[in-house]
């Protein structure tokens, strides 16, 4: 909701034309889209007569330079156009003669000439534009053609963005040249709506104020220009067309910088924006394309944040740049349909809104990840590490019972009922813990899980991540390490003797599996493996040995360079049909 409310806000000018922040970076976006996609192709009906530094070179000291332009005029109209829209301004008096002659050229063909408005300085405002003052052609030359306004709209950088076909002035409304010029060619007249304008057959999109979107020419000279000094000999290629004459000298007229060219002069600006009047190359930027652009800005908001917010970071961060860079694209593809889509609008209505969501997702995780760092410690404390992080990384781990190939480890305390006696309660408690600890660190060691505590004796097994040799052969080595640190448990404990310990190990097949109910769970073992691991603690007392292994796990032991046993027997076990190869160690 947040992400759509911010897209309203920041959308709000944009959808009534005003002004804002976002302008100047849309226009760049809109600029690298004019490259990308290149200059329209420009209407075969619209021609430049330019004047460009050749002409004024030539006129240099040849007399007023109105009836000089009266003369181009002349030779213009004898090449029967289809209609002229002159790109000068005649705001200033001149000679009666030469205005004269300039008016008369103007009388044998249908033409339009400029006005100028001035407008109030700072930000374009909503609406149609409305002239502080305009500079008005002299009577004289006006009364012989139409007038039309030169004023187009640029940013902030200078590059031209719209053309107002319509302007309020001190005169009442005032069509531009560009409209009047091609009313006046194609012979309909120009008919308007809230949002488009009717030439003819012809519908074009407007936008708000009844703006036209300048979807610019290429470079100079992209428009079929030709030079003011060789138009007697192009007769031919002004015939029926709409000609625009014009200043291109490089100390003359208007210019302006366009992602084409730095300094495109306004005649030739004016030739491109007649031809998109004629049909070349529609741009279409609307009331309804910005609501569009407001609806895509805030789908793309929502979807985004919601797909931070609901969504691991490490899936919502990449789906939501994904959807934004998709909806970039479709922007993008879309100005190749004629289409200006605010790219701005859609990148700082995402942005903002995905990158505070990213914040709190992260800040989310990691208390989540620390409450399950917390959680995983304190499960540690209750079960061995190694079972604590497989249940911490797979909370189904075990919910069915699974056949594993492990080694069993049994230990168990010798005559503990006696050493309790002697202890007394809390010496018998400090000494388990002692005991406790001599076995963790033993099997922790060698990569093992401790499953139980059963009072003066443990379980133990090797593999849970692993399995073949090197588990019975670390199982062995726990073995060992328990039956060396003993005599250091007796000294802690101010034991006379160190306490005696039997050691039971075997390899094979067990059945891992939870005990209890939903509420509480253990994990267990069980099978014929862990019974013969049981079983061979007492044969190491009955043999007088403190270790006893099946064969296999002593031949992993030897592989692995452990000490050797010191018997290898074959015995029978108590409850077991068959007899064991039983390795021996004693002290």
């Amino acid at each position: 909701m947040a992400a759509v409310l911010w897209v309203a806000l920041i959308a709000a000018p944009h959808l009534s034309g005003r002004a804002s922040v976002l302008d100047d970076l849309d226009a760049r976006l809109l600029d690298l889209r004019l490259r990308s996609f290149g200059a329209i192709a420009p209407s075969g009906d619209v021609v430049l007569v330019a004047i460009d530094d050749d002409a004024m070179a030539a006129r240099s000291g040849s007399g007023s330079p109105r009836v000089w332009l009266a003369g181009i005029v002349a030779a213009i109209a004898d090449a029967r156009p289809g209609a002229l829209a002159v790109d000068v301004l005649f705001a200033d008096p001149g000679p009666p003669e030469a205005d004269i002659a300039l008016a008369g050229a103007l009388a044998r063909v249908p033409a339009v000439i400029a006005a100028a408005g001035r407008f109030e300085d700072g930000p374009a405002r909503p609406g149609l534009p409305q002239a502080r003052d305009t500079l008005w052609p002299q009577p004289g030359i006006a009364g012989a053609a139409r007038v039309g306004m030169v004023n187009v709209v640029t940013d902030r950088s200078g590059t031209p963005r719209h053309l107002p076909l319509l302007v309020l002035t001190e005169r009442g409304l005032q069509p531009s040249l560009a409209l009047q010029a091609v009313s006046l060619f194609e012979q309909v007249p120009p008919r308007f709506d809230e949002t488009t304008l009717r030439l003819g057959a012809r519908e074009l999109p407007l936008d708000l104020g009844l703006h036209l979107p300048l979807r610019l020419v290429g470079s100079a000279g992209t428009i079929p220009t030709i030079p003011a000094a060789e138009i007697a000999d192009a007769s031919q290629r002004l015939k029926g067309k709409l000609v625009v004459l014009g200043f291109t000298a490089s100390a003359l007229g208007d210019r302006f910088a366009t992602p084409f060219d730095a300094s495109l002069p306004g005649a030739e600006l004016l030739a491109g924006a007649m031809s998109q009047l004629l049909g070349a190359g529609p741009l279409r930027r609307d009331a309804q394309v910005r609501r569009w652009d407001a609806a895509l800005a805030g789908t793309v908001a929502a979807l985004c944040t919601g797909a931070v917010i609901l969504m691991p970071l490490s899936t919502g961060l990449p789906l939501a740049l994904a959807l934004v860079l998709a909806a970039l694209g479709a922007v993008w593809l879309a100005f190749a349909q004629g289409l200006w889509l605010n790219a701005a609008l859609l990148l700082a209505g995402a942005g903002p809104p995905l990158l505070l969501a990213g914040i709190g997702r992260y800040a989310v995780e990691r208390r989540a990840a620390a409450r399950a760092g917390r959680a995983v410690q304190t499960l540690k404390r209750f079960q061995s590490p190694v079972l604590a992080e497989l249940i911490a990384g797979d909370p189904g781990f075990l919910r069915q019972p699974e056949t594993r190939d492990l080694v069993v480890l049994f230990v168990d305390l010798a005559g503990f009922t006696r050493l309790s006696q002697a202890l007394g309660p809390e010496g018998t408690e400090t000494f388990l813990k002692g005991f406790h600890h001599l076995v963790t660190d033993a099997v922790h060691g060698q990569g093992g899980a401790v499953l139980n505590f059963m009072g003066d004796g443990a379980l133990a097994v090797f593999g849970l991540t692993g399995t073949g040799g090197d588990s019975a052969a670390g199982a062995l080595a726990a073995g060992f390490a328990l039956i060396d640190s003993a005599p250091h448990l007796g000294r802690a404990q101010g034991l006379a003797e160190p306490p005696g310990l039997r050691v039971g190990i075997h390899a094979g097949p067990v059945i891992l599996s939870r005990l209890g109910d939903e509420t509480q769970q253990q994990i267990s073992v069980s099978g014929d493996t862990v019974n013969l691991a049981s079983r061979l603690m007492e044969i190491a007392k009955a043999e007088g040995a403190i270790l006893a292994a099946s064969a296999p796990v002593a031949e992993a032991g030897r592989t692995a360079g452990l000490r050797a046993p010191d018997a290898l027997r074959t015995l029978p076990v108590r409850g077991r049909a068959g007899e064991v190869d039983v390795a021996l160690w004693r002290l």
